[in-house]
């Protein structure tokens, strides 16, 4: 009885080891798997995740998506900015800030970065930085990205009004003579 005891346990031990493949081997399991499916101990990346959900306009799942990425690679510059972008969406022009500013720190070659930084320069009224930010990306993006270059015109065209702003600038003068034929120049602000 024993003897057969041992050969029924032996049994379906062999059975329940060959349940979670179907008694394929691991290799066939890779080979076999549909192409969707990441048989890699790795899993997809979370920056790939993140630009797809970001594409969808799933802004908050996008920053989770990130935040593994960055709990898996690290803050790399290609996280910084994804991390900066998704806030800058999320309209946390703060943290976006800071980030994208870290972003262009590790990389100042990364032209969506200082693309990015721009924008929320733009959308924190600092006119002039924002320009001096997307010439620096136009100027490294060679000129070939129309958004880019839109981006651009669009600050140089907001800081020269500004700057030029006829109804902050126009102010009603009057000329008020003093005894003696001296003349002061008033201003009604």
């Amino acid at each position: 009885m024993t003897g057969r005891a041992v050969v029924l346990v032996a049994g379906i031990t062999l059975l329940a080891a060959c349940q979670s493949t179907g008694g394929l081997s691991p290799a066939d399991v890779a080979r076999n798997a549909p192409p969707a499916v990441d048989t890699s101990e790795k899993g997809v990346d979370g920056l790939l995740v993140g630009h797809r959900l970001m594409e969808a306009g799933e802004y908050d799942l996008a920053l989770r998506a990130y935040l593994r990425a960055a709990g898996e690679q690290g803050m790399t510059p290609d996280v910084l900015s994804a991390l900066g972008s998704v806030n800058l969406k999320l309209g946390r022009l703060g943290q976006a800030e800071t980030l994208l500013r870290r972003a262009v720190k590790a990389d100042p070659t990364s032209v969506p970065a200082q693309n990015n930084l721009g924008v929320v320069l733009m959308e924190k009224g600092n006119l002039g930085e924002a320009r001096a930010v997307f010439q620096q990306a136009f100027a490294l993006d060679s000129g070939s990205s129309d958004s880019i270059r839109e981006n651009l015109r669009l600050a140089i065209a907001r800081s020269t009004a500004a700057v030029y702003d006829d109804e902050a600038q126009s102010h009603d003068f009057a000329l008020v003579r003093r005894d003696q034929g001296q003349y002061v120049l008033l201003s009604s602000l």
